[in-house]
């Protein structure tokens, strides 16, 4: 396993020295504006599901059905959204960080505002995707090598480091693709294997899942946070946020050639993500039939179901596709993350003209990178040291809330003409993630037992709206 492991971090510098041997070194913030759209598109989809997505998705089918596909589907109108509005305002303004629109509709404050929104929930998201990454191979491979969690961390990120820090992001599409096409070699390999261990062929797959106990799509309790109208709308909300407006995802988009090949490369991938969730699901489905076959208990953590399975109950060569799926997963957003960070800091926070390229330049971009290369491990260490899943996750949802902020801010500043008083922007910004929080508390008290899901970012975004409204001039 640690031979395949090894080859494929091989492949990996391979494809990125391959496709970028001839870049520029502005190439790392902009890809040079010639990365063809299919590229993109198809290398979005492993950017987009996390180590995180790739145990958790198929797990989650064990409690909760295919009510996931109600988000996705809402994602997929979202990326339209994204598409033929955003994407159009990002290339009419040239942008190299999507957050220096903030600035010049409002002014400074409120594009340093918007930044530092993301870079603390980028940075804080990332760096727990990339620790629970990275304590599945921790199980699976590195705890009988004697190789302790702190260890691993570094030599990741320094993996990591290596391929991006001359080009970037133009590194970053072109191994993406690598890895989104391991990710799903690795769910087609399962998926094979599974369905030769329960005796259900190719052409009987479809009907199966549908007959199987797990298949139900939509959720109509009210009260539940994936109700099926609060679940969709806020798959809408949240990929235009957490997509449109998150400068790690956008800025692949920003490396196409033109407008165009950029609204092709998210319609196409929109279409492709939602595809690529149902198998995860279908996956999920299969997963738990085979534990029922097997005679096993679905564990209550369930996204340990697959990890279980992968390595103790089927095929080594299963176990082996599953440890380079997280380690593809694992790469391809901390690749992203990691290169995001440095560009909005540059970009947004010291205002450097990252499109010269300079001595100065260079040497800005290496010492930024390697800060948040340290960074993310550091993030790594603290949630190991923390080693309570509660607050691991209290720590995701923090993250999730700085995102509200961004949609109120770019909603206000697209919809409305009105200028504001930049001094207050930042506390207006401050306050929406507090109140949302104070609204998720005591919602289930106040409303019958209604429970908040993933619609806490709309009310988070309303608010900040609202307070926007207030200070206009």
């Amino acid at each position: 396993m640690l031979v395949a492991l090894v080859a494929y971090i091989l492949l990996v510098f391979f494809v990125a020295w391959l496709t970028t041997r001839s870049a520029k070194s502005g190439a790392f913030f902009t890809g040079d504006h010639s990365s063809p759209w299919s590229v993109v598109a198809f290398g979005m989809i492993g950017a987009s599901i996390s180590g995180v997505t790739f145990v958790s998705v198929p797990g989650e089918v064990a409690t909760n059905s295919w009510h996931y596909l109600q988000f996705v589907l809402g994602n997929l109108v979202g990326y339209q959204v994204i598409a033929f509005v955003l994407i159009p305002l990002y290339y009419r303004l040239k942008l190299v960080s999507i957050y220096s629109y903030l600035g010049e509709r409002f002014g400074d404050t409120s594009h340093t505002t918007g930044a530092v929104f993301f870079l603390c929930s980028q940075l804080l998201g990332a760096g727990l995707r990339f620790y629970l990454a990275l304590s599945v191979l921790q199980v699976v491979i590195f705890n009988e090598m004697g190789v302790p969690l702190w260890a691993e961390a570094i030599v990741a990120i320094f993996i990591v480091w290596l391929y991006i820090r001359k080009v970037g992001i133009k590194a970053v599409v072109w191994t993406d693709t690598l890895q989104t096409l391991c990710l799903l070699l690795a769910v087609v390999a399962t998926i094979w294997s599974i369905s030769e261990a329960i005796n259900v062929n190719a052409l009987s797959l479809p009907t199966f899942i549908a007959e199987h106990h797990t298949f139900n799509l939509f959720d109509t309790d009210w009260r539940s946070a994936s109700f099926l109208p609060k679940h969709f709308l806020s798959g809408v909300a949240i990929v235009i946020v957490m997509n449109g407006l998150d400068q790690n995802i956008m800025q692949k988009s920003l490396t196409c050639r033109n407008r165009r090949d950029a609204q092709k490369n998210l319609v196409v991938f929109s279409i492709a993500f939602v595809l690529c969730t149902m198998l995860f699901l279908a996956l999920g489905t299969l997963l738990v039939a085979y534990s029922e076959q097997l005679g096993l208990p679905i564990p209550a953590m369930t996204d340990t179901l697959y990890p279980i399975l992968a390595q103790h109950h089927l095929p080594p060569f299963i176990g082996i596709c599953f440890v380079l799926g997280v380690v593809a997963a694992a790469l391809s957003s901390t690749d992203s993350s990691l290169t995001a960070l440095t560009t909005v800091w540059c970009v947004d926070i010291l205002r450097h003209n990252v499109e010269q390229n300079t001595t100065h330049t260079e040497r800005l971009k290496r010492i930024t990178t390697i800060v948040f290369a340290i960074a993310l491990v550091a993030v790594v260490l603290i949630a190991d040291a923390i080693n309570d899943r509660s607050i691991v996750s209290a720590i995701f949802t923090l993250a999730g809330y700085t995102y509200g902020p961004l949609l109120g801010l770019f909603t206000f500043g697209m919809t409305m003409k009105h200028r504001v008083h930049e001094r207050l922007v930042p506390y207006i910004c401050i306050a929406g993630p507090l109140l949302s929080y104070g609204a998720n508390c005591l919602s289930p008290i106040l409303l019958g037992g209604y429970t908040m899901g993933f619609e806490l970012i709309i009310l988070n975004a309303a608010i900040v709206f609202a307070g926007l409204l207030l200070i206009k001039r």
